[in-house]
């Protein structure tokens, strides 16, 4: 049996790097899984369309569509889900974020960006209106935090607060021992910086509006990493696990009575021809 077509389904931009980062990370999952059908699709910005591809998927083939997204949020919750809708035998995977694997990933960024334990980080995701959206960045935090004793807090470049110039400004205040700054807000010591940890895929305009909130040192995108295919296939094959399980799952079972008890029908039936054997025996016609 043929594994089910993954579609690799990014948001879209129109920044060249962006784009090339995102065809190497389908490629690398390509790489990783030899003989899986991974196809191009996008919800915005750049074509192919993902409607338009379900739509032309060939005829009695099942498909994974794996959302190559940090977070819950509109396109995973409409506007894929209501492309697996539309298809029969497809079934939708679960974002890239939250995952540890990620939260590691920020890390080795903010060290390679020189981050030093004195310094406050703002984690800068896209943003999204849907709440589940800033739950996942929140996971993904406490994930971070696990990893490092820097101060801090999440923001967003669209659709949510606090922005990322808000949070920007409000750590910066807290460095300089203005409102909101001592054992209140993490024991802040005064003399580091404020590092933006870029939590996006890729070059695009979100990142680029990073470096227009006033940080002192903004980290690069998550992708070029090997640890994103990964994730997407892990995505992938837990989605063909729940779509298997309902393909082959068994009718339930009607439980059988008990030995020592003949079936309703025939304990009835006995009742009635020995009802009747009376009847005939002492009320003869």
């Amino acid at each position: 049996m043929n594994s089910p077509i993954m579609i690799a389904c990014a948001h879209g931009t129109s920044n060249t790097q962006g784009a090339a980062e995102v065809n190497a990370l389908r490629a690398a999952i390509a790489e990783l899984r030899p003989g899986l059908d991974v196809r191009e699709a996008y919800v915005d910005v750049q074509q192919p369309d993902l409607v338009d591809v379900v739509a032309g998927l060939p005829e009695g083939e099942a498909a994974v569509v794996v959302p190559l997204l940090l977070s819950v949020g509109y396109h995973v919750k409409v506007d894929i889900a209501r492309a697996v809708k539309s298809r029969p035998g497809s079934a939708a995977a679960a974002p890239l974020g939250p995952d540890p694997r990620l939260a590691k990933l920020l890390d080795q960024r903010l060290r390679e960006a020189g981050t030093t334990d004195n310094d406050v980080i703002v984690l800068a995701a896209a943003g999204s209106s849907n709440p589940n959206a800033a739950v996942s960045v929140e996971e993904l935090l406490g994930q971070l935090q696990q990893l490092r004793s820097n101060r801090m807090v999440a923001a967003y470049g669209a659709s949510a607060q606090p922005s990322v110039p808000d949070a920007v400004a409000m750590l910066r205040e807290e460095l300089a021992g203005g409102a909101g700054a001592g054992e209140s807000a993490g024991a802040v010591d005064v003399g580091g910086r404020v590092v933006v940890a870029s939590y996006l895929l890729a070059p695009g305009f979100f990142h680029d509006q990073l470096a227009k909130a006033g940080a002192d040192v903004v980290t690069e995108p998550l992708l070029p990493s090997p640890v994103l295919a990964e994730i997407a296939l892990d995505r992938y094959d837990a989605a063909v696990a729940t779509l298997n399980q309902m393909t082959v799952a068994p009718a339930p079972e009607v439980p059988s009575p008990p030995q020592n008890q003949a079936p309703a029908d025939a304990q009835q039936g006995g009742f009635f021809k020995a009802v009747r054997r009376f009847v005939t025996k002492y009320f003869p016609r």
